[in-house]
């Protein structure tokens, strides 16, 4: 038999336990937050899909951004959220086939972006859809509206097209005597037409000639810039695109060793080019997960608004700038956010 005083502490910790299990309940009935990863009790760890447009390498930034996101919402990858990782390594036609493979592992999230979002949309109204960055979700006709997306998208977009054009415009300021441009675009996005049209429209209002040059993967790079040169164009502008964007640091290092003053986005300026005009990538991955725990939560993306950033960064690299011999204009230098020198 045990000691009379050995039986008073089992009573006692039994009563403790007891009050912990009330405690835990009541706090649960005041709206305490589950521990980030939490199904209802169930303990199952959520799953997310991952459609990657580009490659791993060339989202790198994005990736580890979309990482600390997660972080600072309190999930570890591989302890309390899986990520499952498809990659189609900028070759648009494989989206399918993976965006079907992500699908088969029946993942709670799916999250995208550029046109991974629209061969997701096609391949599913089940699960629910978040897209860290898209030209424009609504004229692209994947959500309904931003305040109400309607279906089973939600996430963060920017006004593509939009954004284009005014690369065109920044450059023709910050070189007067542009009249001759290129416009790099990827063929293998469906999307680039409004942009290309939006970009035509600008061009005509500034009196400047502009031509395509396409270039479906980075092994045709070269090839486009040869093109460019061949026409003698003044300046080069590159639309927004996933397959372009991850390959930013590259053009603007073949941008400067032409010694062809361009508008890009992104790393573009970073890697020589003349500016870059845009949103923050990274930003935006980064924010990403905030609509992945919305709906592990219970939120549904047909209720969830569709975000748009606020801030557009201009980014000018004087260092090119002097390389190249152009007159420096304080009108472009005043109104740059970063300038390299």
């Amino acid at each position: 038999f045990a000691a009379p005083g050995k039986e008073r502490s089992v009573s006692t910790n039994q009563r403790w336990l007891v009050r912990l299990r009330h405690l835990g309940v009541f706090l649960a009935l005041l709206g305490a937050p589950l521990p980030a990863g939490a199904q209802s009790g169930s303990g199952k760890v959520p799953r997310v899909g991952l459609l990657g447009v580009t490659s791993a390498a060339g989202y790198a930034r994005q990736v580890e951004a979309m990482r600390q996101g997660f972080r600072n919402l309190g999930y570890v990858e591989g302890q309390n959220i899986l990520i499952e990782y498809r990659w189609a390594d900028g070759r648009y036609d494989r989206l399918p086939t993976l965006a079907a493979e992500l699908i088969r592992l029946q993942p709670d999230v799916l999250l995208t972006s550029g046109p991974g979002t629209r061969v997701l949309k096609e391949a599913t109204t089940r699960i629910p859809i978040v897209m860290a960055a898209g030209g424009d979700a609504v004229a692209d006709g994947l959500v309904a509206s931003l305040a109400r997306p309607g279906g089973n998208i939600t996430g963060s977009t920017f006004f593509g097209p939009e954004l284009s054009a005014k690369r065109l415009e920044i450059l023709k300021d910050a070189v007067p005597g542009l009249a001759s441009v290129a416009v790099l675009l990827n063929p293998g996005n469906k999307n680039y037409g409004r942009d290309l049209e939006m970009v035509k429209r600008t061009a005509t209002a500034l009196k400047v000639e502009i031509f395509e040059a396409p270039a479906r993967l980075p092994t045709e790079f070269e090839a486009a810039f040869a093109l460019i040169l061949r026409r003698q164009a003044d300046g080069l502008v590159l639309l927004t695109d996933s397959m372009l964007v991850a390959n930013m640091r590259r053009l603007g290092e073949l941008s400067a060793t032409k010694r062809l003053p361009g508008a890009g986005s992104d790393e573009y300026a970073e890697g020589g080019g003349l500016l870059a005009y845009g949103v923050d990538f990274p930003a935006l991955w980064r924010r990403a997960p905030y609509f992945v725990d919305k709906i592990l939560k219970g939120g549904q993306p047909a209720t969830i608004p569709v975000e748009q950033p606020t801030k557009f960064i201009l980014t000018f690299n004087l260092k090119t700038a002097r390389a190249m011999g152009l007159p420096v204009q304080q009108s472009v230098l005043l109104r740059a956010d970063h300038v390299i020198e």
